[in-house]
């Protein structure tokens, strides 16, 4: 006997283990079955989808194919959107009118088929970034009807379609240089936005995680905040621009709230300081009421609070105000902008317990400076408008405000 053979009993016979038999792939007959379907019903989708429920087609196995003939009315050849041979039918989403009304049927029949078999959601997902990839192939018509498809499947929710597998296939380079991309996507916001409100489509954008990148949908002579406003203002989507405005205001905010921040950390001198915010609010085009909201807050943030001691707090609150009054000078050049570091002050002292009777402490040490006019002083005092703590505000301000006023009669 071989030292590699086994040893065996007698008599006995070796039974070989049975392995499942799987039939080969026949996606035509599968697609030739489907087609028949809607051959069979004329088109008519509740009908269909009736039959649909009561065959016994192997959709698990050839979901991919079920959908292709749904989209072009047959099969279409492998990893292609070119019609393969077979059956096929003039009742498909290509061949509708490239209106809402006309395609939410299909959606609503689609809907109801993943209700029955929801495990169909990853071969629509599947066969919906394909056809979105390969836009260029379809006719301007057949885009259109593509994402007013897309919109309404979002729109009416369907069950488990990942907004972000759908969605970013369509930034590719070739497709967004040829403004497909921004068509598609101008189409898909009209539809969408007739049902759902922006907040809905920024959500839905988020979801995709392109919310933060709109401008990558626009060719790059056009990729630019004056153009996506020029764009979208066109095609009557103005809450949209209003949005994106918001958006890039506040992207400009922070990235002007983030260099001053590391200036000021590393004790850059106040008047390269005072350059670099000039030159920012020059580019930005930052109002200027803005500007000194941001040099409060960023300066406050710089100080280092003590936890429990008051007298420290008032001492680095007030040296902070000293070493950067220059800087607040620059900024608070009339009175409308004086009075808005002075509401500036409140709030901090109303929100920041620490900071509650470090209030009249810095009003002064702001008039000392030159920052705040005498006037500003007594116009806040006497009718400022910011209700916060301005009860206790104003009687801890009242010594301060009694000795300006004894100074101006003597005056």
């Amino acid at each position: 006997m071989s030292s590699k053979e086994k040893p065996t009993l007698g008599g006995t016979r070796i039974k070989t283990r049975k392995r499942n038999i799987t039939a080969p792939l026949d996606p035509s007959a599968f697609a030739d079955a489907v087609v028949q379907i809607y051959l069979d019903n004329a088109g008519d989708l509740e009908l269909v989808a009736k039959s649909i429920e009561s065959s016994d087609l192997n959709f698990s196995r050839y979901g991919d194919t079920f959908f292709e003939v749904v989209f072009t009315g047959g099969r279409t050849q492998p990893g292609t959107i070119k019609p393969d041979e077979g059956e096929r039918h003039l009742y498909s989403v290509l061949d509708c009118e490239p209106k809402r009304e006309a395609i939410l049927p299909f959606v609503l029949y689609i809907q109801k088929i993943l209700r029955r078999r929801p495990f169909l959601i990853k071969s629509l997902e599947n066969v919906m970034r394909r056809f979105l990839q390969s836009l260029e192939l379809f006719e301007e018509n057949e885009r259109k009807k593509l994402a007013i498809f897309t919109a309404l499947t979002f729109s009416q929710k369907l069950s488990g379609l990942p907004p972000e597998s759908v969605v970013q296939p369509l930034l590719k380079d070739n497709l967004v240089a040829k403004g497909l991309v921004l068509s598609f996507i101008t189409d898909f916001f009209k539809v969408y936005l007739i049902e759902n409100n922006l907040d809905d489509l920024i959500l839905l954008l988020k979801r995709a995680k392109v919310e933060d990148n709109l401008l990558d949908f626009f060719p790059t002579a056009k990729r630019s905040t004056e153009g996506f406003s020029e764009h979208f203002t066109k095609e009557g989507l103005l809450s949209l621009v209003e949005y994106n405005e918001k958006k890039m205001f506040e992207v400009k905010l922070k990235e002007m709230k983030s260099a001053l921040t590391t200036q000021i950390a590393e004790e850059t001198d106040i008047s390269e300081v005072i350059e670099t915010v000039k030159q920012q609010v020059k580019d930005a085009k930052l109002p200027d009421i803005e500007v000194v909201r941001i040099l409060w807050d960023v300066l406050m943030d710089a100080v280092q609070w003590s936890g429990k001691n008051q007298q420290q707090n008032a001492n680095a609150a007030l040296r902070q105000v000293k070493t950067w009054a220059k800087l607040l000078n620059a900024f608070c050049t009339n009175g409308k902008l004086e009075l808005e570091l002075v509401y500036k002050v409140q709030i901090q002292c109303y929100e920041d317990a620490k900071l509650m009777k470090l209030f009249p402490e810095i009003i002064r040490s702001l008039y000392d400076l030159d920052v705040l006019a005498e006037d500003t002083i007594l116009h806040w005092f006497r009718k400022g408008a910011n209700p916060k703590g301005r009860q206790t505000f104003v009687k801890a301000l009242e010594p301060f405000v009694k000795w300006l006023e004894e100074a101006e009669e003597e005056d």
